[in-house]
């Protein structure tokens, strides 16, 4: 046989016999269990109030508040935009403060008051900032419209109590419903369609700014 026949003989014993080897190694032995890939997520008891309703969940620890919501509790008027904090569409109240819901644990939240905007209004009894949003046209495609409704209540209510922000000169000041101060206060809040303008003139509606 000439060394090329042996070389090449050589390299097809070495494939096959690094084949076997390896499906050796991954199946288990008779009697054996095998080994899991991972192990079982830990989860977490989790009672909170949800738009006045006391909820008691077992929830895996890396679920966001926002996952809890809409995945467990069936309430999707909450949106998953962009889960990671960059686009506002998921803005609930906790405890009366707006938060991003895809960036906050369902675990940090238990004894807390979460309101979602399902829990602002209904349709025979709108919240005065649904009621403006319909008025002034403020939403196209209305994705983002649930977390703008909740920030744009949340605003109203941290310049009510005269939180400063970015739009003041004077920060000692009494912060005012101008539409500079509108802007600012809702930057987070992205709307892809554009409708900023509808959005800051029923946020002023409601301040009492203008009708």
């Amino acid at each position: 046989m000439d060394d090329d026949r042996k070389l090449e003989l050589s390299r097809r014993g070495l494939l096959v016999g690094s084949a076997a080897a390896a499906a050796a190694t991954a199946v288990p032995s008779a009697g054996t269990q095998a080994t899991p890939l991972r192990p079982n997520p830990a989860t977490m008891p989790v009672s909170f109030e949800v738009n006045g309703t006391r909820y008691d969940l077992d929830l895996d620890t890396r679920t966001t508040l926002l996952d809890a919501l809409r995945e467990h509790l069936k309430l999707t008027g909450t949106k998953k935009g962009c889960d990671h904090g960059q686009c506002g569409a998921c803005t609930v109240l906790v405890n009366g403060e707006r938060i991003n819901a895809c960036l906050s644990l369902a675990v940090q939240h238990s004894g807390d008051a979460v309101t979602t905007i399902e829990g602002l209004g209904t349709i025979e009894q709108l919240h005065p900032m649904q009621a403006a949003f319909i008025k002034h046209d403020s939403y196209q495609c209305g994705y983002c419209t649930p977390g703008q409704i909740c920030s744009a209540v949340a605003v109203l209510d941290e310049i009510k109590r005269g939180v400063p922000s970015h739009a003041q000169v004077d920060i000692a000041a009494r912060p005012d419903p101008s539409d500079a101060e509108l802007r600012e206060r809702m930057s987070g809040n992205i709307c892809r369609c554009g409708a900023y303008s509808n959005i800051v003139e029923a946020m002023a509606e409601v301040a009492g700014a203008r009708t």
